[in-house]
């Protein structure tokens, strides 16, 4: 079973293999990655939690407090982190 065709080597007409110009990044790398970069935003998120949960109960944003907003932005930053993964693998 060979490689799917995004990662083949296409040969040029001499038989020699095409050069790539962007290295290619091996899918569990770039995930392990992002999920290190979301685990350290998750592990900020816990540090404030006990450390300053008189900050999080503060509420800057109106009638929303810091805690939530935080934990709405962790669920956002999964969604972006996660669309970069899929824009990054299809190229």
């Amino acid at each position: 079973m060979g490689l799917p065709d995004h990662r083949r080597d296409s040969s040029r007409s001499d038989g020699k293999p095409q050069q790539r110009d962007v290295p290619v990044v091996s899918p569990n790398r770039l995930g392990l990655g992002l999920c290190a970069i979301y685990v350290l935003l998750y592990g900020g998120f816990m540090a404030l939690v006990l450390i300053r949960p008189d900050l999080l109960a503060s509420r800057p944003f109106g009638g929303v407090n810091l805690a939530i907003a935080a934990g709405l932005g962790l669920i956002g930053a999964a969604v972006v982190l996660s669309a970069a993964y899929m824009i990054v693998r299809s190229e």
